[in-house]
């Protein structure tokens, strides 16, 4: 197990690298440049260009970048805000998104597997209608819908949660766009948990297990849960990059200064260090979840370490 850790996170580091040169190629060929002002002549151009280092091939930008990036630095932004370092714009937005982020995976997880395993334990009864019927909808409706409804209710109707971001009340205005977020792994989560149970508690094994006197809680949760968390987890890891990154219409609508505004105005802008920096965070963020979520089959299935550790 610990050779195939050490040989993932090999392959990671060396993905994030290949990743990395190709949104420096990328962002090369998009057209036009970050200093499109057109107050600016040629020749004032070329003196910016010269000046952030633009006028070198790519392969001198790209190594120099690496370079700085394993210092902690990502450049300056070109536009969004002149000469502001990257690594500045980042960190009063970042911690937004994630904390947001964090607050709707939480939600969603554990409500999931709640009205997922209602609707297992309670198969073909109204519990397991209205589980459904709440999956069912948590798909199909936007989140942007559900922000919007709460906004109304729970801000302007109730008055229990601002209805825009204040920072002073942080943790109360996390509260509204992350239930918003939330609902569309709460469903997913739900359906594959419902799913998963029932095949789960119908296979061979179980029967095997409650033939030698095992029971109630320890038979559902010791071998029905376990088993079905495998193919869980492998949804729910790319939802939580997603959720953590979060959500262009849900931070417009309650007015979060997050990381989503901020890559869609620097990709507009052709503000390149700032898009190059936020897409290798999100890459780094999903290589780095999936690499736990890896690691956590070989917990979880012992059949998965075994073979692991064969290789």
């Amino acid at each position: 197990m610990k050779k195939y850790t050490i040989k993932r996170i090999l392959i990671s580091f060396f993905t994030l690298l290949t990743i990395l040169l190709a949104l420096f190629v990328l962002m090369q060929m998009m057209p036009g440049s970050p200093f499109n002002d057109e107050k600016l002549n040629n020749d004032q151009r070329m003196v910016l260009y010269a000046k952030y280092g633009l006028d070198q091939p790519i392969a001198v930008q790209f190594f120099r970048y690496v370079k700085n990036m394993l210092k902690g630095d990502f450049g300056v932004s070109y536009n969004i805000s002149k000469n502001t370092p990257i690594s500045q714009l980042i960190q009063t937005r970042l911690p937004v998104s994630i904390r947001i982020g964090g607050l709707a995976v939480s939600i969603g997880m554990v409500f999931g597997l709640l009205l997922g395993l209602l609707g297992a334990l309670k198969h073909n009864t109204i519990w397991d209608s209205l589980a459904t019927a709440i999956s069912v909808m948590g798909v199909s409706v936007p989140s942007y819908v559900f922000a919007l409804a709460l906004s109304y209710t729970l801000g302007f109707r109730l008055g229990w949660f601002p209805m825009v971001y204040k920072e002073k009340l942080a943790i109360l205005s996390s509260v509204m766009p992350g239930i918003a977020l939330s609902m569309f792994t709460m469903a997913g989560i739900a359906r594959f948990t419902r799913s998963e149970m029932l095949e789960v508690m119908g296979s061979d094994y179980m029967l095997l297990a409650e033939s030698k006197g095992i029971t109630g809680w320890a038979l559902f949760l010791r071998h029905g849960l376990r088993n079905a968390l495998l193919p869980i987890i492998t949804v729910l890891a790319p939802l939580i990059v997603d959720l953590m990154t979060g959500s262009l219409v849900v931070e417009k609508i309650f007015a979060i200064p997050g990381v989503g505004s901020l890559l869609v105005n620097a990709i507009q802008s052709n503000d390149y260090n700032v898009v190059i920096a936020l897409s290798f965070i999100y890459s780094s963020m999903y290589i780095i979840i999936m690499l736990v979520v890896d690691i956590l089959y070989g917990v979880i299935d012992p059949r998965i370490r075994l073979t692991k550790e064969g290789d």
